[in-house]
């Protein structure tokens, strides 16, 4: 008989296959529930024992948190508005403190004087140019700005001779200006610093073609025969005498120093010549000088313009009906830009308020600013001038925005 095998091995092949799959199904489940925590303890760089998961499957090991994000600083804003810390809910509109303007105008304005296109004030040429440094012009356009004013009208020109340094004037006469210890550049800081703070510049040539005996060309005018026969003695205490542009020599003479001027200042907002761009009709005499005044202040503005067509051309003057019958001025037909009606009496004010309505705005004195109110709120009037008959233009301007103020 064949001898007996020895067992060898571990005897698998007697155990039936079902059990060893059972064992196996067991083995796999028991390893899944192990305490994964524990295990990772054995396991070296495992991210678990530093975090906790919060779930087990397909769990991906949290990233470090990352430094916030820097935030830009906000840029400032140019603004007149303080910040202010509510402390609770206000019933009432909060008052707050003035504070300085901003340099350009609101192009949205609140109020019906806010809302005129012109707020302008006049300034003598004697009244801020003798001795004035660059330091007082500038202050003193920021002040008037502060009062609500919009458009300085200040003279450049007035009873016969430029309030700058003039060439025309120098070879003309033998001097340059008016006699005045202006700063050469006092006109270009005024114009600058109104440019700065929104406003605008409007030269003023006042008196016009008037002169009187205190001017510096008075003597030469006389002796050359410029001037119109006759004295116009509007105001009584002073005689006025007018140059006659009907003269070749006089007209080229206005002519080259309105050319000159805006060539020399070419950022001028405007130019201004008031009633006294005129004949008065009390002069004796029988002429009629509508014709040739009209024919002269024309050609006057097409030099200008081509100059400098950026320059307005206005006037301040009377009605249309007075201003030709005792001015000799049909100034409907010279072809001005702007032409501001004046109303310094209010024996007829409100007739020459109907001619305002048609035109540019109105004229009125520091004397009158009762009608303030009248004329704020009244739509049609589209500018608002003031002539500080007082001489004070500072007083008047404080007094003017006090007006405004009450009228808004």
């Amino acid at each position: 008989m064949p001898s007996k095998k020895e067992n060898k091995g571990c005897g698998c092949t007697s155990i039936p296959i079902s059990l060893i799959l059972v064992l196996l199904g067991v083995g796999y489940w028991g390893f899944r529930h192990l305490d994964l925590v524990a295990i990772s303890q054995f396991l070296p760089n495992n991210p678990l024992t530093n975090q906790q998961p919060t779930a087990v499957n397909n769990q991906q090991p949290t990233p470090p948190p990352l430094p916030p994000a820097p935030i830009p600083n906000a840029p400032i804003v140019n603004s007149p508005v303080a910040s202010v810390t509510p402390t609770q809910t206000p019933t009432t509109s909060p008052q707050v403190s003035p504070l300085p303007l901003p340099p350009n105008p609101s192009p949205s304005p609140q109020t019906p004087w806010q809302k005129k296109e012109i707020r302008g004030i006049y300034l003598s040429r004697y009244q801020a140019t003798n001795n004035a440094s660059e330091k007082m012009i500038r202050e003193r356009v920021r002040y008037y700005r502060a009062q609500g004013i919009n458009t300085i009208i200040h003279g450049v020109w007035g009873n016969g001779c430029t309030m700058y340094n003039s060439e025309v004037m120098q070879q003309t006469f033998g001097y340059k200006s008016c006699p005045n210890k202006f700063q050469e550049q006092w006109l270009d800081w005024l114009i600058d610093e109104a440019h700065k703070q929104g406003m605008q510049v409007h030269a003023y040539f006042e008196k016009g073609i008037k002169l009187d005996k205190n001017s510096p060309i008075f003597d030469t005018a006389i002796s050359k025969r410029w001037i119109v026969p006759g004295v116009d003695k509007t105001y009584p205490s002073i005689d006025h005498y007018l140059l006659d542009v009907e003269l070749p020599e006089v007209g080229s003479f206005f002519k080259n120093i309105l050319v000159e001027f805006v060539q020399k200042y070419p950022t001028i907002d405007a130019v201004q010549w008031d009633d006294y761009l005129g004949y008065h009709a009390d002069l004796p005499g029988k002429v009629d000088r509508t014709t040739h005044l009209t024919t002269f202040v024309q050609q006057m503005i097409a030099d200008m313009k081509q100059a400098n067509p950026n320059v307005s051309f206005d006037i301040c003057h009377h009605n249309p009906y007075w201003g030709k019958r005792y001015f000799a001025a049909d100034w409907e037909n010279w072809n001005v830009d702007r032409v501001f009606i004046q109303v310094y009496n209010d024996d007829n004010f409100q007739e020459e308020l109907n001619y305002a309505e048609n035109y540019a705005g109105v004229a009125i004195s520091d004397q009158q600013f009762s009608r303030l109110k009248e004329l704020v709120n009244n739509p049609k009037i589209k500018s608002i001038l003031v002539f500080p008959a007082s001489g004070k233009p500072e007083e008047a301007a404080a007094s003017l925005k006090t007006f405004t103020n009450k009228s808004n």
